[in-house]
């Protein structure tokens, strides 16, 4: 039997990128994947390929930003299967400027969109998986959920923040067999990171090629990006959690970028 037969795992910002690959895990593996995201024709699409290759997939269109929407589309997946095994809050942007610099309307909108939109889906699952007494709450953070880096103010106190929420529902949701964890990437090569090679250039006076190799990689041990697949190992592990062993611990998946 998969490992996730059955279940169901809410995946947020899947319709790309790293959350994507998370809902192909999970999809190969047994559960029904729920692509929540912003756009909701690419998540559309991102659930019809799924489904041709692995069996039932849900598209939600959902602005995390939004308590009306994040509730709306929580509801339907309620409505369609009953159950909210996993979720996994995703959905992220990135702004690079130098803090004496830094927008506060680009503070705020980064902060919603990593923070209060954990807080938001968290909450609209929680009292679904606390009824099941049931429910795996797994955070996309970052190797930023522990260090900084210049140009990068509000997402590594996102990231920070993200640790401190998980924590907190660690300790509340033990009772209710609800567990809580963070995954903190390092680089991965998504449309995300891309976007910021040629923006940190600039910024920095440097070539693209210096920003990747002496800026993004230069603390891993083999120069290498983290892949959606070492991500994805990482959050399936929190997932499968058979106990509370684990629960309000944050996992590194860098190449050796940030030891603890």
């Amino acid at each position: 039997m998969a490992r996730f037969e059955g279940r169901t795992a809410v995946v947020t910002g899947a319709a790309s990128g790293i959350g994507k690959a998370l809902a192909e895990r999970f999809a190969a593996e047994g559960a029904i994947p729920v692509i929540a995201d912003l756009n909701l024709a690419a998540a559309q699409a991102t659930a019809e390929e799924i489904k041709g290759r692995y069996g039932d997939a849900f598209a939600v269109a959902m602005n995390v930003t939004d308590e009306a929407e994040v509730e709306k589309g929580i509801a339907d997946v309620m409505a369609r299967y009953g159950r909210i095994d996993v979720l996994v809050s995703n959905a992220g942007i990135q702004i690079v400027n130098p803090l004496v610099d830094f927008a506060f309307a680009d503070w705020k909108k980064l902060l919603a969109i990593h923070l209060d939109g954990a807080f938001l889906v968290t909450k609209a699952c929680l009292k679904h998986m606390y009824a099941a007494h049931y429910g795996r709450v797994i955070y996309t953070g970052s190797v930023h959920s522990k260090e900084a880096s210049k140009l990068k103010a509000p997402y590594v106190a996102a990231k920070h923040g993200l640790i401190g929420l998980a924590k907190v529902l660690a300790k509340e949701g033990a009772v209710h067999n609800v567990t809580a964890n963070v995954v903190c990437p390092g680089f991965v090569r998504t449309p995300l990171v891309d976007k910021q090679i040629p923006e940190q250039a600039l910024e920095l006076g440097i070539t693209e090629e210096q920003v990747v190799k002496n800026v993004m990689l230069k603390d891993t041990v083999d120069g290498e990006f983290t892949t959606t697949d070492d991500v994805a190992d990482a959050v399936l592990f929190f997932a499968a959690a058979t106990n509370n062993a684990f629960t309000g611990q944050s996992l590194v998946v860098s190449h050796g970028w940030s030891m603890q």
